[in-house]
């Protein structure tokens, strides 16, 4: 028997390796004929640093995220995919979608950019795409490469 995939997950952060994965996602979910969850996780440790945290940092952070969500649903739709849904999230990326995100929507399939921080973060933070190849409880697919399956240095 073929391994079909029911709900997939891929995590939007706005960087090109994320908008590779989406992509792929895409087709991945058409193929299997799958739910496409959308993700957006802001990051609660970018406002531990301002010392008077002013709300609309985090409101305007928020609108963005949900336009760029609803921008990806609209593409995916437009692909042909009937069953998108969007989660927006705050607290630790690499926690939330290796996680919480994928119990509570019974992912069976994470699919993620292979990097999306800059290197320094990567240093200091450490990469999400790591931490959710360890502690995921369901498969997960490291995208490098484009629809073509063309790696392309960023």
């Amino acid at each position: 028997m073929l391994q079909e995939y029911k709900t997939i997950l891929i995590a939007i952060d706005g960087s090109a390796q994320a908008e590779k994965a989406f992509k792929k996602a895409v087709e991945v979910a058409k193929r299997n004929d799958a739910v496409l969850v959308l993700t957006h996780v802001i990051d609660t440790r970018a406002y531990q640093s301002f010392s008077t945290f002013d709300g609309s940092i985090a409101d305007n952070a928020r609108e963005e995220a949900k336009g760029t969500l609803n921008d990806y649903k609209a593409y995916a739709k437009k692909e042909g995919l009937s069953q998108v849904r969007t989660v927006l999230e705050y607290g630790s990326p690499k926690v939330m979608i290796a996680k919480q995100i994928p119990e509570a929507e019974n992912v069976d399939l994470i699919m993620l950019g292979a990097t999306g921080l800059n290197a320094v973060e990567r240093i200091f933070v450490g990469s999400v795409s790591e931490y959710v190849i360890r502690q995921a409880k369901c498969d997960v697919l490291i995208v490098r490469t484009d629809l073509d399956n063309k790696y392309i240095e960023e």
